[in-house]
C-alpha cells in the first residue's frame, strides 16, 4: 500500500495555534494566516475511520484549489497560496458557526429523512411524491449547525437568526454567495459530464466581510453524479454512479455502521483502502479535466514543511 498521511504535529514560525480536525490540521500563524495541511484521514458518519486514504488530500486540496480560483472573482474568498500540493495557505477568518448546504436534487441524508416521513427539511416543505434524485425546481439551501463535536443539526434561517449565530444580513449574504457557488459549480461539472447533486460551503468574517473559506465542491463536500444515464435511471428507480463520499456511508451501512453507540467500525481492508483512493482520483480527473499527478511522498511530511516554510518567508519575509 501507498502511504497515507494521516497526522502532523508541525511548528512553523510564527505559530499560535493548530487545530486537529476530522481530515484537517490547521496551524495558525501570526493569528493572521492559516496552514491548512489536508490530510489523509477519511470521516464518515462523524467518526474518523481508522485508516487513511492515500492521495485523498492531494486530490481534494487541488480540487478546491482549482474551484476558489474559478470563482474568486464572484465571490470572495480565503486562500492565498498552495505551496505543496496537500497545503493551502490562507487568511484567518472568523468562522460563522454555519455550515450553508445547497441541495439541487433530493438524496442522501435528506432523502432518508424524506422516506421516513419528514417533509420539511429547515423550515422549508418539500413537494409530496419525490422520488430519490429528483431535481428540485429551484436549489434550495439546507443549513447546519457547525458542531464542535458530535453531529451538526439541520437548522432554518430564522432559527439561525434568532440563536444569535448569524445576522439576517449575514445569512442572506451567505446564501446569495452560497446559489453562485453552486450555478458555478454546477456549470463546471456538467462540461465534464458529471451533476452536481448537493454541497455545503463554509463562510467567515474577515475584515467585517463575509468570505468563503475551507474547501469547495471536493467529494468530502459534495456529491456528484455521471449524467449519462441519470434521466433513465432516475424514472427506472436505480442507484446513481456516484462520485462522492456517499459511497464510503453505504459501505458502512451495508456493515450495520452509522456512527452510532455500540456499533463498531468494520475492517478496512486494503483492496477496499486503494478503491477509495481510485475514487477520489477518478473525481479530480474528471472534475478537473487534468491527470492526476501523484506527488512525491517518499519524505512526506519534510516536503510538507519545506514547501509551507518557503511560502512562509515570503509571505513574512
Amino acid at each position: 500500500m501507498e502511504k497515507a498521511l494521516t497526522s502532523t504535529d508541525f511548528k512553523f514560525p510564527g505559530q499560535t495555534a493548530v487545530y486537529h480536525g476530522k481530515v484537517r490540521d490547521v496551524y495558525t500563524i501570526n493569528d493572521n494566516l492559516l496552514v491548512m495541511v489536508a490530510t489523509d484521514r477519511i470521516s464518515a458518519f462523524d467518526v474518523i475511520l481508522p485508516k487513511g486514504i492515500p492521495y485523498k488530500g492531494q486530490a481534494l486540496n487541488q480540487i478546491a484549489a482549482t474551484f476558489l480560483d474559478a470563482t474568486a472573482d464572484e465571490v470572495p474568498n480565503w486562500k492565498i497560496a498552495v505551496p505543496d500540493p496537500m497545503v493551502t495557505v490562507g487568511y484567518r477568518c472568523e468562522p460563522v458557526k454555519l455550515e450553508v448546504i445547497v441541495r439541487g436534487y433530493i438524496a442522501g441524508s435528506a432523502w432518508r429523512d424524506y422516506q421516513a416521513g419528514q417533509h420539511s427539511i429547515c423550515g422549508i416543505t418539500l413537494p409530496e411524491g419525490l422520488k430519490e434524485w429528483q431535481k428540485f425546481d429551484t436549489p434550495i439551501i439546507t443549513p447546519t449547525t457547525k458542531a464542535d463535536e458530535g453531529h451538526d443539526l439541520n437548522i432554518s434561517r430564522s432559527e439561525a437568526i434568532a440563536q444569535g449565530l448569524v445576522t439576517e444580513e449575514q445569512f442572506d449574504t451567505m446564501a446569495r454567495y452560497a446559489f453562485t457557488l453552486f450555478r458555478k459549480g454546477t456549470e463546471m461539472a456538467a462540461e465534464k459530464g458529471l451533476i452536481l447533486v448537493d454541497t455545503k460551503y463554509e463562510f467567515g468574517v474577515l475584515d467585517g466581510k463575509i468570505v468563503l473559506m475551507d474547501e469547495i465542491h471536493t467529494p468530502d463536500s459534495s456529491r456528484y453524479i455521471y449524467a449519462d444515464g441519470y434521466e433513465e435511471r432516475f424514472r427506472n428507480g436505480e442507484p446513481q454512479r456516484q462520485l462522492s463520499k456517499e459511497f464510503v456511508r453505504q459501505w458502512l451501512m451495508e456493515h450495520d455502521f452509522m456512527g452510532k453507540a455500540g456499533q463498531k467500525v468494520p475492517e478496512m481492508t486494503d483492496e477496499f483502502v486503494q478503491s477509495v483512493s481510485d475514487r477520489y482520483i477518478e473525481l479530480y480527473e474528471h472534475i478537473t479535466g487534468h491527470p492526476f499527478v501523484k506527488a512525491d511522498e517518499t519524505h512526506l511530511l519534510d516536503r510538507i514543511e519545506k514547501n509551507v516554510l518557503d511560502c512562509l518567508n515570503t509571505l513574512n519575509p
